[in-house]
């Protein structure tokens, strides 16, 4: 079907290309506040208040972000895109979404390879990490609460993943696959071909591996493919994955790099998994942080193209729904036990406790964007550290 003569476009308001783009553009600028912010300025500005996209297709949309592996915000713009023209729409939203945060990283990025061994810069960061971890730790929260209900099976595989990631500091795939087959199984048996749909999804990656190219730069572009490969819902379910593959495998940052690189990520606007293109900087400068980018968002974009012309006949499938919910549980484990992996480096004393501890209770009494929170954290981390 083309999604120029679909049924579900033709009572929309027709705005050009460009100007669809734009918007994203504009959102990717100034968009803060993780993917459900994201989703929902979406909805209130394209489906409410302009008339650009139907409500049917959005909700559509957010439906197969929430299915399929990538960051749910990015998913959902690459989808819409794709619904207004095709490959091109699909093409242009994704870049207009991503280039403002990645440009913002990559001047960051160079502002701490070069100051960020000076006093000032530490001290920032000093607060900062500490702040981060009340951030991730309320993320967590949220996501248990909207993802896990009273099921208690759901429960069992988060708690298994809580433990193994706080435990062994390391992404254990076959955890979250297993996760995703045990529920699977007790919910209702796959067909071949059901099983086949949704593993084929996890063999994308392997594609890349064997594209051709060698050096530094293929292995950041194929170790960020196969990260973003298990990201569902939230951009932070990549940092357990990222911790274990970036500090303890490949030796790319130290302990205290990698929560600085998370905490860029919570400092510009655009989808949270934005951070590694910061990692990508530092490894191998501005070649690095683009193949990053493209390692971990190429994927969604393919896994959208691909499942977006068939996805009515695989939507309600509920063997495939029952194979996500148990990955999506052992994500939201994982980014629980991340928790406690990154608090081991960032709250080592009385003063980084108190500002992780602060964050915490200022996210959940106040509504307060995570900008803010995190220059308030590092203007404390300024003071302490040269008062």
């Amino acid at each position: 079907m083309n999604p120029e003569t679909s049924p579900t476009t033709n009572e929309l308001t027709k705005v050009p290309l460009t100007q669809f783009a734009g918007y994203f553009l504009w959102l990717g600028t100034v968009g803060f506040g993780g993917p459900i912010a994201l989703a929902g300025h979406m909805q209130q500005d394209l489906v409410d208040n302009r008339g650009w996209v139907r409500k049917e297709d959005y909700v559509e949309g957010l439906a197969l972000a929430q299915l399929a592996p990538g960051p749910l915000a990015a998913q959902l713009a690459i989808y819409l895109g794709y619904l207004r023209a095709g490959l091109l729409g699909a093409t242009a939203v994704g870049v207009a979404f991503v280039l403002p945060s990645f440009l913002m990283v990559l001047g960051l990025s160079a502002a701490y390879v070069r100051f960020g061994g000076l006093p000032w810069m530490q001290g920032m960061f000093y607060g900062i990490g500490a702040a981060v971890i009340g951030i991730i730790a309320r993320s967590a929260f949220k996501l248990t609460k909207l993802t896990l209900g009273k099921d208690k099976l759901l429960w069992g595989i988060f708690t298994v993943l809580a433990v193994s990631t706080a435990w062994t500091s390391q992404e254990i795939i076959w955890l979250f696959l297993l996760g995703g087959v045990v529920n699977l199984l007790v919910r209702a048996l796959p067909s071949r071909a059901q099983a086949r749909s949704a593993s084929s999804l996890l063999f994308l990656p392997g594609i890349f591996t064997m594209a051709g190219v060698n050096g530094t730069l293929a292995e950041i572009f194929v170790y960020f493919a196969k990260a973003g490969m298990f990201v569902f819902g939230s951009g932070l379910a990549v940092v357990p994955f990222l911790y274990g593959g970036v500090v303890q495998g490949h030796h790319w940052l130290t302990d205290r790099q990698f929560v600085d690189a998370v905490a860029v990520a919570m400092i510009t606007p655009g989808p949270v998994v934005i951070t590694v293109a910061f990692i990508g900087y530092l490894v191998a400068g501005v070649a690095g942080a683009v193949a990053a980018a493209l390692g971990i968002f190429l994927p969604v974009y393919l896994v959208v193209i691909l499942l977006a012309p068939s996805y009515q006949r695989w939507a309600k499938n509920s063997q495939l729904n029952a194979f996500v919910r148990g990955v999506t549980a052992a994500a939201t484990g994982a980014i629980s036990g991340a928790v406690i992996v990154l608090a081991r480096r960032s709250v080592y004393d009385v003063p980084t406790f108190a500002i992780a501890i602060a964050s915490l209770a200022i996210l959940f009494r106040w509504k307060v964007p995570e900008p803010i929170l995190i220059a308030c954290a590092a203007l404390v981390g300024l003071a302490l550290r040269h008062g």
